[in-house]
């Protein structure tokens, strides 16, 4: 029996195709809540993609459809899970025009998310006000389907933070209209890069995507960072910031066998290329089935964004409802 009492909601940015990151921090947790509750939504945030892109809004309009065949080829199911795209739902930018009324400028800039993701694209006094000041809108985007469990990862937590001082202040100012928002993390919030940076990412070039073939996913862990001291096999390694290691750990379904072979590395007697064909062999097993039915679904586009339209249609109607209630409590239902 699904529970009727929450709903999820969970979304990317079409920026580009979606890599292992996305797989563990956030994709598993779709397929695994989609079973568990009644109303789960999937939002292709192509509004908070343009805070950073509005000069390239080719680049995001493409994207929509490669997040999409993403997610739909890893396993979220549109039988469980309503597809929708943020643009295409005016009522949520309505909602973030009221929510930055609760927020200062202030608050925005001490976000850590924020900062750290200014701090990446390298904007200082110039950021553009639609990025600083996103974590609203992604307080709008919980709110307007009236989600209130929200799979995320931990870089993410300030903003569920944030939106949750603003449910705080809507609710004290104009009545109970929203409940508190719980992040729902997952057991991998942060996979390292194949460089060993600490977070795999596309602008980093450090990633392994759900679309990559046999030949590139063996390609890139063959340049993973290892034990630079472990010059032969025999030699004793350290496992300790090994990236192929922490792959085996995080993706390899045979623990007790990882656990062994962590020991021989340690020890020495045990090759670095060794471990890294075996890393290529399981993520190869992962990759696989998903990038077949990518495929499947890139011959039938129709298909696809039909999924978008009539999930968008339904979320709309969602969308409407809460609004009429907003507009209530904040007394601006004029002609109601």
């Amino acid at each position: 029996m699904k529970n009727k009492n929450s709903a999820v909601l969970t979304g990317d940015r079409p920026t580009g195709t979606l890599h292992l990151g996305h797989l563990v921090g956030s994709i598993q947790n779709r397929i695994a809540l989609q079973d568990q509750y009644d109303r789960c939504f999937y939002m292709v945030a192509d509004i908070q993609a343009l805070t950073d892109n509005a000069d390239n809004p080719e680049k995001v309009r493409n994207n929509v459809f490669e997040v999409t065949l993403d997610n739909l080829a890893a396993g979220v199911s549109p039988q469980k899970t309503t597809f929708f795209i943020q643009s295409q739902v005016p009522e949520i930018a309505e909602l973030t025009v009221l929510l930055l009324n609760l927020v200062t400028l202030a608050r925005l800039k001490r976000n850590p998310t924020v900062k750290d993701e200014m701090k990446q694209k390298g904007f200082g006094e110039d950021v553009p006000a639609g990025f600083l000041a996103y974590p609203v809108s992604q307080a709008a985007d919980i709110l307007f389907c009236g989600a209130n469990l929200v799979p995320v990862g931990e870089d993410q937590l300030p903003v569920i933070e944030q939106a949750n001082e603003i449910v705080l202040k809507f609710n004290a100012l104009y009545g109970e209209t929203f409940q508190k928002i719980t992040p729902v993390l997952s057991t991998t919030p942060r996979l390292v890069g194949i460089d060993g940076n600490a977070k795999a990412s596309k602008s980093l070039n450090n990633t392994i995507f759900l679309n990559d073939s046999f030949e590139e996913i063996q390609k890139k862990v063959m340049m993973m960072y290892t034990d630079p001291e472990h010059i032969h096999a025999s030699d004793s390694g350290n496992v300790g910031n090994n990236v192929v290691f922490t792959y085996l750990d995080i993706f390899d379904p045979k623990k007790n066998e990882v656990r062994l072979l962590k020991e021989h590395y340690t020890r020495g007697g045990l090759g670095d290329v060794e471990i890294k064909k075996r890393l290529i062999d399981v993520l190869e097993h992962i990759i696989a089935p998903i990038r077949t039915r990518r495929r499947e679904l890139e011959r039938d586009p129709d298909t696809v964004m039909d999924i978008l339209k009539s999930g968008t249609k339904k979320t709309r109607v969602i969308a409407q409802e809460t609004m009429r209630k907003v507009r209530k409590a904040v007394k601006i239902n004029y002609f109601d």
